[in-house]
C-alpha cells in the first residue's frame, strides 16, 4: 500500500524533470527560490553551450519519514542522470542529492535541497617555504581519474569521511595517481595524510587551492590561464562568492562536445558534471575559479 506522502512526490520529482527537458514552460511550485533561480540558469546554460538534453531518470530513496497527525516530514536521496548531446558527443551525468520534503495530508508544501553543512576550520594557507625546487613528478592521469570515476558516490574505508568531503576525494585522487606527500606531522605545512591526522590541505578547499598555487616540490601543479588548458586529471577550485575563500575543489574526468571539461566531486556527490556548477545553488555571478595543470 502507497503511503499518502508517495504519489504526491513522485509526481512532484516528474514535473522537475519535465521542466529541465523542456516538456512543460511552468515550473516546479514547490521548490525554495534558490533552486527555481538554478533550473531557469541550467536551461539557459544548455543554449548557451549547444547542449540538447535528452533524457532523465531519477530515483527517489527515503531514509526518515516522520509524520504529525496530516504532516509528513521526509527525508530522502534522489539520484538522477542527465543525458546530453552536444554536436556528435553523447554523456551521461550523474548526481546524488540529499533532500527533504514536507507534505500536508498528502500534498507536497516544500521541496529543498539539504545543503552539507562544512565543520569551522581555519583558513589556512599552507606553507611551502624551504622547499627544494623539484617542480615535476610522474603523475598518472588515469589511475587518478580511474580513481574519481570508482569512488564519486562511495568512500574508500581506508580515510577518513568529512561532513565536507569534496578535497578530501580530490586529494585521494591525486595520490592514487602517485602524487608524493610532503610536509607530515605539521598540519599546517605540505599536503599529506596519515593514519589519524592529515595536512589542512588535504581536506580544506581553501588551503589545497593556496597549496597549489605554491608548491614547488612534492605534489606541485601550475596554474593554467584557460580552461582548455586542462586535461583529464586536473584540478578546478572554486570561490563560489568572489569573496577569496575557496569552498569547493573537482577533478577533470571527461570533456563534452565542446571540447570543455566534466568533472567528478564529492560532498553532493557528482559524476561528469559540467565544469562551470551553473545547476548548483551556490552558484553566484561572483563566482571564481581557479584552474591547475597537476605535476
Amino acid at each position: 500500500m502507497r503511503r499518502n506522502w508517495d504519489k504526491a512526490l513522485y509526481s512532484h520529482i516528474q514535473e522537475w524533470i519535465n521542466f529541465q527537458l523542456g516538456n512543460v514552460q511552468t515550473r516546479p511550485k514547490k521548490l525554495a527560490p534558490q533552486e527555481i533561480e538554478m533550473l531557469y540558469r541550467f536551461r539557459q546554460s544548455l543554449q548557451t553551450r549547444g547542449a540538447a538534453l535528452l533524457k532523465m531518470n531519477a530515483s527517489v530513496h527515503p531514509y526518515r519519514v516522520q509524520k504529525s497527525g496530516k504532516q509528513e516530514n521526509i527525508t530522502y536521496q534522489l539520484f538522477y542522470t542527465r543525458l546530453y548531446k552536444i554536436g556528435e558527443k553523447y554523456h551521461l551525468e550523474e548526481h546524488l542529492l540529499k533532500r527533504f520534503a514536507k507534505t500536508h495530508d498528502g500534498n507536497i508544501i516544500i521541496d529543498q535541497l539539504i545543503h552539507e553543512e562544512s565543520p569551522v576550520e581555519p583558513e589556512w594557507n599552507t606553507t611551502n617555504e624551504e622547499e627544494e625546487d623539484k617542480r615535476s613528478f610522474e603523475y598518472d592521469r588515469r589511475a587518478a581519474v580511474q580513481y574519481a570515476e570508482r569512488w564519486w558516490n562511495d568512500y574508500n574505508p581506508e580515510y577518513k569521511k568529512f561532513t565536507n568531503n569534496c578535497t578530501n576525494f580530490i586529494s585521494q585522487c591525486l595520490r592514487a595517481g602517485k602524487a608524493p606527500m610532503r610536509g607530515m606531522p605539521n598540519r599546517g605545512r605540505g599536503w599529506w595524510y596519515g593514519k589519524s591526522n592529515w595536512s589542512y590541505s588535504w581536506a580544506v578547499a581553501h588551503s589545497f587551492r593556496w597549496y597549489l598555487s605554491g608548491s614547488t616540490s612534492g605534489l606541485t601543479a601550475v596554474e593554467a590561464e584557460d580552461i582548455k588548458d586542462l586535461g583529464l586529471g586536473d584540478v578546478i577550485c572554486y570561490d563560489f562568492n568572489g569573496d577569496g575563500n575557496w569552498q569547493h575543489s573537482t577533478i577533470v574526468t571527461g570533456f563534452d562536445g565542446n571540447n570543455e571539461p566534466l568533472v567528478n566531486a564529492q560532498t553532493e556527490n557528482s559524476r561528469a558534471r559540467y565544469w562551470k556548477y551553473e545547476d548548483s545553488t551556490a552558484w553566484t555571478p561572483n563566482i571564481k575559479y581557479k584552474f591547475f595543470r597537476i605535476g
